[in-house]
């Protein structure tokens, strides 16, 4: 797909590359100034590739993720102004892309595992009650957040199945990523060695895997012609005389 952007959106692939880069690197050896600043940037260089790589109109779902996306972005950003509140202004941040997710992935659902594989919703909900269960005991008052982030984060997967395996590997993966954040705050004795660094790769990867799934969902209707009712393919370029986009 690299090969059929244009300059700007290469430019932006270069971008979220780099920084991505960066940022994994700067959790690695511990330098959380830049590795901080670098995760303001991933989110706002991500959008950058899809809304300069999508082919107009860019739809319904282009735009959506593009909000998705953004709300990500004051997930990372936000928290650190907060203070105490961080985390709560984190899954407030992320519970609304979630939810934005959801909306954007809704309309596909006849193609996800929900009608095509029902068994595999088996997985997606022992990963939802296994992840709230572990979390239960220490979770306090912040128990009903986590299980209502939990559902939503592990609908929005189910849900980007329907954009094909690409949108559901990244979402599979983002789950992966948010499940080792809740298991660092409330498992007492957690303990994954790197743990800044794989939660930032598994977002990172996530992110970007939804967001080519998504642009190359974009770039596949764009190329297909719109077709009257009643009418074949070469019936309806034989009256137009030209291609016509949706």
């Amino acid at each position: 797909m690299v090969r059929t952007l244009s300059t700007a959106a290469r430019a932006w692939v270069g971008a979220f590359v780099v920084v991505s880069a960066v940022l994994l690197v700067a959790r690695l050896v511990g330098a959380d100034t830049v590795g901080e600043v670098a995760q303001w940037l991933a989110m706002p260089a991500l959008a950058g590739v899809l809304l300069s790589a999508a082919r107009w109109p860019r739809g319904r779902l282009v735009n959506l993720v593009a909000v998705a996306l953004g709300l990500s972005w004051l997930g990372d950003l936000l928290p650190s102004f907060a203070g105490e509140q961080a985390f709560l202004v984190m899954v407030g941040c992320f519970l609304a892309a979630q939810l934005v997710y959801v909306v954007a992935f809704t309309p596909y659902v006849r193609r996800s595992v929900v009608h095509r594989h029902p068994v595999a919703l088996v997985p997606y909900g022992a990963v939802l009650v296994g992840l709230v269960a572990l979390c239960a005991p220490h979770a306090g008052d912040l128990l009903l957040p986590v299980a209502v982030y939990g559902g939503c984060l592990v609908s929005m997967a189910v849900l980007a199945t329907g954009l094909g395996r690409t949108a559901g590997l990244g979402a599979a993966v983002f789950v992966v990523s948010d499940s080792l954040i809740a298991l660092e705050q409330f498992v007492p004795g957690w303990n994954l060695p790197g743990q800044d660094v794989w939660v930032m790769l598994t977002y990172l990867a996530g992110q970007a895997l939804i967001t080519a799934a998504v642009l190359g969902h974009n770039l596949a209707e764009r190329r297909a012609p719109a077709v009257p009712v009643g009418l074949t393919v070469p019936q309806a370029a034989k009256r137009d005389n030209v291609t016509v986009l949706v």
